[in-house]
């Protein structure tokens, strides 16, 4: 029986595929930097920031220097704020809550940039827990990160229901025994994931 579910941020809570691709965009447009060269300087960064080595605050004034611009840690902030949210997909989350499920984010992500976006959605009083990479030092292609959820949640791996828009971030979960559905962030078709959560027993 299932008790509870577990939700990626990044191209399933939200409509972009990945948070590195989100603030690259919103940059990029805010200072008229060019997309791809701003991308490249900032991804020198992202795998450290994503296991939580290192915070943007730590990055910001090289990365800048790099690219030759003074762009101001303020927009930084600004882009994770509005990261775009798929509201489609919320509504879910909420039906579930209301149902009784516990619900879960688990997330490779960057610290403070989630701290942002749950503050500012304030999505501690939908989600029972929410697990970050760069918190934790371990990400979604290995097992602690469910681990830890697991445990928070008090239920049992084969209780659980996980979605990501990866397919290798399903490997860790479903050998754990977790039931696991696949969110393909480009068609978003959200009655193939209403299917999904039915086969596997979820009341929505």
């Amino acid at each position: 029986m299932v008790k509870a579910v577990l939700f990626d941020f990044d191209g399933v809570l939200t409509i972009d595929a990945t948070g590195s691709y989100s603030i690259c965009n919103y940059i990029s447009k805010n200072t008229n930097i060019d997309k791809d060269l701003f991308q490249k300087e900032y991804y020198k960064y992202n795998e450290k920031l994503l296991y939580g080595k290192i915070n943007h605050k730590d990055i910001w004034s090289r990365l800048c220097e790099n690219l030759g611009q003074d762009i101001p840690f303020e927009i930084l902030e600004d882009s994770f704020i509005n990261t775009p949210i798929d509201t489609n997909m919320m509504k879910v989350v909420y039906r579930l809550k209301e149902e009784g499920y516990k619900i879960a984010m688990v997330t490779d992500n960057k610290k403070d940039r989630i701290d942002s976006v749950v503050n500012y959605y304030k999505l501690n009083e939908v989600f029972d827990t929410i697990i970050v990479s760069a918190e934790i030092g371990s990400g979604k292609k290995e097992r602690d990160i469910f681990i830890q959820t697991i445990k928070k949640l008090q239920v049992e791996a084969n209780e659980c229901v996980f979605i990501d828009n990866n397919d290798k971030n399903l490997i860790a979960p479903k050998k754990m025994g977790m039931k696991v559905i696949y969110f393909d962030d480009y068609t978003r078709n959200m009655d193939d994931f209403l299917d999904e959560l039915f086969k596997f027993g979820v009341k929505i």
